[in-house]
């Protein structure tokens, strides 16, 4: 007796065709989206660390400008402040967790599925 699931393979092939047409464009895209959420996250970390140097050099300098001076002035404290409002802006957003990965995770639960199905296939078969 053959299985059922061989029986609808054979007589409408084009299921098992779109089946697997449907898990390749489904990691395909999962795969591109994964790809754009990595570049951006290498982005904000090449932002964060280029912003970091920056606010330290600026606080550096405001710092010695204030002792010149005698006097702190507003602009001493804003330019640097921006510089480090910058590096944790870019910080967050390169350590910010991917909803992408749980669309991986998906795609991998989707595999699963088929493979628990032809080894169950295989079990009847061998049953």
């Amino acid at each position: 007796m053959v299985h059922p699931i061989f029986v609808t393979v054979l007589r409408r092939p084009e299921l098992f065709f779109t089946h697997l047409a449907n898990h390749a464009e489904l990691v395909k895209s999962e795969l591109s989206a994964f790809g754009a959420s990595l570049a951006l996250r290498a982005a904000s970390a090449v932002l964060a660390l280029v912003a970091l140097m920056l606010a330290l050099s600026l606080t550096g300098i405001a710092v010695m400008l204030g002792f010149l001076r005698g006097s702190m002035e507003w602009v001493l404290v804003i330019v640097p402040g921006v510089a480090w409002l910058l590096a944790v802006i870019g910080a967050v957003l390169a350590m910010r967790s991917s909803s992408v990965m749980k669309k991986v995770d998906d795609v991998k639960d989707e595999l699963e599925a088929d493979v628990r199905v032809l080894r169950l296939v295989k079990e009847a078969k061998n049953d």
